[in-house]
């Protein structure tokens, strides 16, 4: 009986097969995979929308009396000394924090190095290299770059890519300027100097190519929307709010990217983002984020190679 019933049941799949070839030429298997691929991630690795997260390693590079929580009222020819300390915890106790939640999360990053600061704690940007996390340069210094010669801002940015280079032993391939502020000349001697990409751009929320030197350059949008820096630091929301304000961004584009290729950005600065409340806080976001089916943590030199090498990428 179990042998008849099995025939029974294989013979009515071959009919059911005929008789849908009868009707669209197609076998059932064809079928499937014609629905397969209407199924589109708009991400050419499969994925349906990407997180990047940046670790803005500034801290121990900033000019003195740079601006902190302290008022605005020190006079002139002093040192805030309390102020200093308050950058000092972005390489004592805030990335090496970050670092280890990577970790836990199994999540890769983006940091944007400021060189004075790589070289004033060599240990940490190498530790930061080996765990596996992207080594972006940000300027020897906090210095702008905007209002600089041709010369003075290609010597600006490579030197502060060779000290990266020389410390982490990678060579930085994305550039992010002091508070996005780059100038006329920043693009086209990024593009001489070896970068494929530059992040000081807010105008998409996905990744596209523009032309630079009549060669292709990515562009990986950033975020004020969710930055530590804006919200914690200019706003004065609490961890709460941060955390409410990056969760509605990935609630509406997560959504979207059933449609179109999204990228969700967000970025975290040593002092801020890596005390405990803000790193707990983190942790619980990335964690609601990871529930979700299709999404990715990458690292911008990942999104950018994959940005140049998709034909399908916007280009402007």
């Amino acid at each position: 009986m179990s042998s008849r019933r099995k025939f029974i049941k294989q013979s009515g799949i071959l009919a059911l097969t005929s008789t849908v070839q009868s009707f669209t030429g197609k076998s059932i298997s064809q079928n499937k995979q014609s629905m397969q691929s209407k199924e589109k991630t708009y991400w050419p690795d499969g994925s349906r929308l990407v997180v990047s997260i940046s670790m803005q390693f500034e801290a121990g590079g900033q000019p003195d009396n740079a601006e902190s929580p302290f008022p605005k009222n020190m006079q002139k020819g002093y040192t805030d000394l309390p102020g200093a300390t308050w950058f000092e915890y972005g390489y004592k106790e805030g990335i090496p924090r970050m670092l280890d939640n990577w970790e836990r999360l199994g999540i890769k990053v983006t940091s944007h190095m400021v060189s004075a600061a790589v070289l004033k704690n060599p240990f940490l940007a190498k530790e930061i290299v080996e765990r596996g996390h992207e080594a972006a340069a940000h300027g020897m210094n906090w210095a702008t770059q905007y209002n600089m010669n041709y010369e003075e801002e290609k010597k600006f940015e490579k030197d502060g890519a060779d000290a990266i280079e020389k410390i982490t032993g990678v060579k930085p391939v994305g550039y992010n300027a002091n508070w996005l502020r780059r100038g006329a000349n920043t693009l086209n001697i990024l593009q001489e100097l070896g970068f494929i990409y530059h992040i000081d751009d807010l105008s998409r929320d996905e990744p596209f190519i523009i032309k630079v030197n009549n060669k292709d350059f990515a562009v990986v949008p950033y975020t004020l929307r969710n930055n530590d820096i804006l919200l914690i630091e200019g706003k004065n929301f609490s961890t709460d709010q941060f955390f409410n304000q990056v969760k509605m961004e990935f609630d509406q584009l997560y959504p979207e990217s059933e449609n179109r290729r999204r990228l969700m950005s967000i970025s975290f600065h040593d002092r801020i983002g890596g005390t405990p409340q803000m790193v707990k806080t983190t942790n619980e976001l990335i964690r609601y984020i990871q529930q979700h089916k299709g999404v990715s943590f990458k690292r911008k030199d990942e999104i950018a190679r994959m940005t140049l090498d998709d034909k399908t990428t916007i280009r402007e």
